[in-house]
């Protein structure tokens, strides 16, 4: 039995928008070293953390954390649509687990993801995957947050009850780093918007209208026609290298509202990352065999890609 972890940033621009330079050559080249760690590792049970951009997890009931036994996907961002090849068994196994070890998580029969969950699945595993995974939601948008020091016990409860199941066992962990999109906050949001954060049922014409708009956004970026909020390589690096050391200690002092300060909007994402590197420390200290991170100016985010395994 042992545990593994693969991380990579998502981003609406990746795959749409090309940052110029070799810098998605670099990309790729990074994930082509964790998809050959990922085969060498051959996992038997693959769980994904990542965020929802309010496309399936609303107000209408949000909650921390959510673990998928059935999820379909909305296809944004040219990820995939449709209905998931989901390991429901191990799934609810999982759920009663971290539940035993006192750690408040939901359960859904019909999880509804975006890109914040398959875009590192398509990239990591590859569209044509026939691996079932286990989505597991990681509430980075909808305020108010967890304190941090909730996230690291849920990974490291994950990585327990992993640890329980005696099997090779993928944690894929899916965020972007410094980067900071316009995010409605239902506090100070329109009557309109507010209707749209407790139910959204676009059509596709309506989806991809909006996405369009997004990316073309991104590109006038990349182009130098329009400016963007500034990334943070000193934060990105300063997480980074909490990963890197093992010791996730540090996690429970960090401040939900110093890392919108510092990373950005959608800095909180970055839970994912922490959940599955707390995960991955219940069977010891680990190493990262990939180690990759890039300063993406024309895509206004930090970029990483990683996999840890046990030393």
């Amino acid at each position: 039995m042992s545990l593994a972890v693969a991380a990579l940033s998502h981003a609406p621009s990746f795959g749409n928008v090309d940052p110029g330079g070799s810098t998605l050559d670099e990309i790729m080249d990074g994930i082509k070293e964790v998809r050959a760690f990922i085969e060498h590792f051959n996992p038997e049970v693959i769980v994904v953390f990542g965020p929802d951009h309010l496309n399936g997890q609303l107000y209408s009931n949000i909650a921390p954390w959510v673990i998928g036994a059935k999820a379909e996907g909305v296809g944004d961002y040219g990820t995939t649509d449709g209905p998931i090849n989901v390991d429901g068994d191990t799934a609810r196994q999982l759920h009663a687990a971290v539940l035993a070890q006192g750690i408040d998580i939901a359960r859904s029969e019909r999880m509804t993801v975006d890109h914040g969950v398959m875009q590192p699945v398509d990239f990591l595993l590859g569209k044509d995957n026939t691996r079932p995974i286990i989505p597991v939601f990681v509430n980075a948008i909808a305020h108010p947050l967890t304190p941090m020091k909730r996230v690291r016990e849920m990974g490291e409860a994950f990585g327990k009850a992993a640890l329980q199941l005696g099997k090779r066992v993928l944690f894929i962990a899916s965020g972007g780093i410094s980067h900071s999109p316009p995010i409605p906050r239902w506090e100070s949001a329109p009557a309109e918007v507010k209707a749209r954060l407790v139910s959204y049922a676009p059509t596709c014409e309506e989806r991809r209208a909006r996405e369009k708009a997004i990316v073309d956004g991104i590109q006038k970026i990349a182009d130098g026609k329009a400016p963007s909020s500034p990334l943070n390589e000193a934060w990105d690096n300063l997480l980074l290298d909490t990963f890197r050391s093992g010791d996730l200690s540090p996690v429970d002092s960090w401040d939900n509202e110093q890392f919108l300060i510092d990373g950005g909007s959608a800095a909180h994402e970055m839970r994912s990352w922490i959940a599955a590197y707390a995960a991955l420390s219940m069977a010891g200290k680990y190493k990262l065999p990939v180690d990759r991170y890039w300063a993406v100016n024309t895509w206004g985010a930090g970029f990483a890609v990683q996999a840890g395994c046990v030393a």
